[in-house]
């Protein structure tokens, strides 16, 4: 996603999303948030937000988000590399749950947008990555519980499911389960 968002022009930050439509500026907006409110679960610090974050707008990314964004990735990965990290309870979005949920969140949340943001921006995304097997089961395995929950989509969340093929790779799966297309096209839907 790093490479995605230092990737973004300054003339594709009004490019609609497969993200409900949102524009890549908006997306931005939501990753910058997504990544403190995360960072902070994963070492169990509270935000004076509860990890809350706002609706996303663009007009607050400020002039330095492509090395802003990227850094901030970084610091969400070191916030979960320890143990510790998954283990009790922890707060995220306002409510506090197991860490494990908030963890397999945070994996979808950068996989997911990561490609919301490369498709609509024509940068590549390595999804199918064999190295990222046991990354998008553990985003699939929660995007699946989220969905058994609130099989019409879950607002703040994502959409109603997508139906994609059987034998479709399980990133493709967890683009349907998130109410993506996988062959969505920036223009095209």
């Amino acid at each position: 996603m790093a490479a995605t968002i230092r990737g973004v022009r300054d003339d594709q930050l009004d490019v609609r999303t497969p993200c409900g439509g949102i524009t890549v500026g908006a997306l931005l907006n939501h990753v910058d948030n997504l990544c403190v409110a995360f960072a902070a679960a994963g070492t169990k610090q509270r935000l004076a937000d509860g990890g809350q974050a706002p609706a996303p707008d663009a007009s607050r990314l400020g002039a330095d988000w492509r090395d802003r964004l990227p850094a901030r990735l970084d610091t969400l990965a070191d916030g979960w590399r320890s143990a510790a990290a998954w283990e009790g309870m922890t707060r995220v979005g306002g409510g506090e749950m197991p860490a494990q949920v908030a963890g397999a969140a945070a994996i979808d949340e950068v996989l997911v947008h990561g490609w919301d943001l490369a498709v609509a921006t024509g940068h590549g995304f390595p999804g199918d990555d064999p190295a990222l097997a046991d990354t998008v089961a553990a985003a699939y395995a929660w995007a699946k519980s989220v969905v058994e929950q609130g099989p019409g989509g879950t607002p703040g969340l994502f959409g109603p499911p997508v139906t994609v093929a059987e034998d479709a790779s399980a990133f493709s799966r967890l683009l349907g389960l998130t109410g993506r297309d996988p062959g969505w096209q920036p223009g095209v839907q």
